[in-house]
């Protein structure tokens, strides 16, 4: 089994290396970090709207280019390369993929195409705390989610709330009444963490995803492919730091040798 990069997957990632080089210099990683969205907005919404790789893992029929997950793990781990700051795992990683296991034909055109066409953010809130509760036509969310990737400048957040019937997915627009998002303090800042704070927040019966009560296959997916998302991008980090770090090795001059050539380090840097 042949488990190399198609060309044109290759020719992706050659493209996606080109505009990084080009937008996510060190220095623009640092602006990033210190902003107060910790992303430049203009390059994501080209990342999205311009360059499309927010649409390649959605299908056609919802706007987007209908490829596979391959090609996520290929931007992903290029992404990892240049330490991009941006919602990427966020929005296709979790969200989307949330979206596409739960969502109907509707829900999917409406938010997916918006994901694909626009390189609109998302962000999936899972983990425990909120609530929902049926009121008339519609639903009403309580409670609190921690940890929310980017979850602090999603335009849309697919959040997990429990009810009487179980465990329920819903589509909430960031801007809902009575959602608020507070930032979280982090160690690594290229990748922000929010607390979603859901105060009777009403939404319609056709924002919720799925089945009531049947969340749990659709939010398993999304968090398996998200892991996916995540490790391609960590081994894109690893390849970086391992190609800096044997640079380093062949220029760094010590008792009038490069230290690669030295047997404690070669086995690791050749030269």
């Amino acid at each position: 089994m042949n488990f190399a990069f198609t060309a044109e997957q290759e020719e992706l990632r050659a493209t996606a290396r080109a505009f990084l080089a080009e937008h996510s210099k060190p220095e623009q990683v640092r602006a990033a970090m210190e902003s107060e969205l910790g992303h430049d907005p203009s390059v994501w919404k080209r990342v999205g709207a311009e360059l499309g790789w927010t649409a390649v893992a959605i299908p056609e029929a919802s706007g987007g280019l209908g490829l596979s997950w391959v090609e996520v793990v290929a931007l992903q781990e290029v992404l990892g390369e240049a330490l991009f700051c941006g919602p990427y795992l966020a929005t296709v990683g979790l969200a989307a993929s949330a979206l596409q296991a739960a969502g109907d034909a509707a829900q999917q055109a409406e938010w997916l195409g918006r994901i694909a066409g626009e390189g609109a953010s998302a962000a999936l809130a899972s983990g425990a705390g909120a609530s929902c509760r049926r009121d008339g036509g519609d639903y009403v969310l309580d409670g609190a989610v921690r940890h929310v990737v980017d979850g602090h400048c999603a335009e849309l957040v697919v959040v997990a709330a429990q009810g009487e019937r179980g465990l329920s997915l819903f589509a909430v627009p960031a801007a809902a009444r009575g959602l608020e998002r507070v930032q979280l303090p982090t160690v690594d800042r290229t990748r922000r963490l929010a607390e979603l704070r859901f105060e009777g927040v009403r939404v319609p019966s056709n924002a919720r995803l799925g089945a009531e009560g049947g969340a749990g296959p659709a939010l398993e997916r999304a968090l398996a492919l998200g892991a996916i998302a995540l490790a391609a991008e960590q081994v894109g980090v690893a390849q970086r730091s391992l190609d800096l770090a044997v640079a380093y090795a062949k220029e760094r001059v010590q008792f009038g040798r490069p230290i690669g050539s030295f047997q404690a380090i070669s086995t690791s840097a050749p030269t």
